[in-house]
């Protein structure tokens, strides 16, 4: 059984209703789901998922101490912790008193603010470009089952799609390290039989290559861990999964390089087409370096243009 399935389950047959018989004062003030770190909450979880932290159970998320008291949030955290302690086979784990992560009580800001550094998901230009994506994943992601109170929802809106002069500084960012690292470092370094410059500037190249796919898909990057799987259900370029998993999974010895060089340039020759096809770029050629800064300069807050071109990156 998926993950996020159990805890859906799990919730309907006993946390509902313990919520409405126990605490119905409390239902406008609340919100129950499933979100987080966990590879169920992204829909990746597989039978190795279930070696650790994988088990039945929700996080009831609560508003601050000016709406809930603690002496409120202690009761629903001890009311939580009664519900049956296995269910299909799963067993849950001990939850500390008011403030687990994944599941039982937790304080909203407290949660943001641990994503986030933001307690209210409004994020400034400077937060949107050092907030890692990841974890904006971590509170946009999973299912929110009920929400009473609404402030988790109306975050989780805000935060779906990111600004589109936040994208492009990011993509521009990404653009340039594909350019540097894979267009003119990778076989330059071969050629001077540096071999660890080599893989590091194909690691360069792809680790940014699947960012710059993820930001023309308009999505977020997930954790490194769910990159390439994410991939797969992307709309746009897909399909360039597979050459970046052959470009970081394979020698750099002469032979093999030139074919490496070739899948670069090819891949580079596909994220311009899609560049173009978007109209994000203005340049006219097979050079990333040009439409990375062609990106940039699309971008219409002056201030933000005017960053660094990685200061989003």
């Amino acid at each position: 059984m998926k993950g996020m399935q159990l805890s859906w389950e799990y919730y309907i047959t006993y946390g509902g209703q313990m919520l409405q018989e126990e605490f119905p004062e409390l239902m406008d003030r609340i919100a129950v789901g499933l979100i987080g770190s966990g590879s169920e909450c992204f829909g990746y979880d597989d039978e190795i998922s279930t070696d650790h932290d994988f088990e039945p159970g929700f996080g009831i998320f609560i508003p601050g101490e000016d709406v809930m008291d603690t002496k409120t949030a202690f009761q629903l955290e001890r009311a939580y912790a009664k519900l049956p302690k296995e269910y299909k086979g799963y067993e849950r784990s001990l939850v500390n008193p008011v403030g687990g992560m994944r599941h039982g009580v937790i304080r909203t800001d407290e949660y943001l603010m641990s994503r986030l550094g933001n307690k209210t998901g409004e994020l400034s230009i400077k937060e949107w470009l050092t907030v890692p994506e990841n974890s904006i994943l971590e509170v946009i992601n999973g299912e929110i089952f009920y929400d009473g109170y609404g402030q988790l929802t109306k975050v989780r809106e805000m935060l779906k799609t990111m600004p589109e002069d936040i994208c492009r500084k990011k993509l521009a960012g990404q653009l340039l390290t594909m350019a540097q690292a894979g267009q003119y470092n990778f076989y330059r370094s071969v050629k001077r039989g540096d071999s660890g410059a080599a893989q590091l500037s194909v690691y360069e190249f792809v680790k940014s290559g699947m960012h710059a796919v993820y930001l023309l898909n308009r999505k977020y990057m997930p954790y490194y861990k769910w990159a390439f799987r994410g991939m797969q259900n992307l709309e746009i370029l897909s399909g360039l999964a597979e050459p970046f998993e052959y470009l970081i999974s394979t020698a750099n010895d002469e032979r093999e390089a030139g074919k490496k060089s070739n899948t670069i340039e090819e891949a580079a020759g596909a994220v311009i087409a899609e560049l173009k096809k978007q109209e994000l770029s203005e340049a006219d050629c097979c050079d990333l370096e040009k439409h990375a800064y062609s990106v940039n300069d699309s971008i219409k807050d002056t201030d933000l243009r005017y960053l660094n071109i990685f200061a989003g990156a």
